[in-house]
């Protein structure tokens, strides 16, 4: 699983049949405090998430193990909305005071 912030949203009107239905959205990799790095790619959501908050995903293979993903194309799958980060002890990131 990888850190990312939704930074976006993709509108696909013409798209292969088993992608009816998924929302597909835009996301940025970030580090531990929720800052950018490495590139975007776009990945179907699983849970709901919104333009500016921080998810997991999974990209590869993994990306069609969710209920929502399940036996569709998808090569990267949002499947955690982050409430927070603790590293070493420490909370680098909380959703609670994201200025985003």
């Amino acid at each position: 699983m990888i850190l990312g912030r939704v930074v976006g949203e993709v509108v696909a009107s013409q798209k292969e049949p088993t992608l009816k239905g998924l929302k597909l959205l835009l996301v940025q990799s970030v580090d531990a405090k929720g800052e950018p790095k490495g590139s975007a790619l776009v990945a179907a959501d699983a849970v709901g998430a919104g333009v500016g908050e921080v998810v997991l995903y999974a990209s590869g293979s993994s990306a069609r193990q969710t209920e929502a993903t399940k036996e569709r194309p998808v090569d990267a799958v949002i499947m955690a909305i982050v409430d927070s980060v603790d590293m070493r002890g420490e909370r680098t990131y909380d959703k609670s005071k994201d200025p985003h």
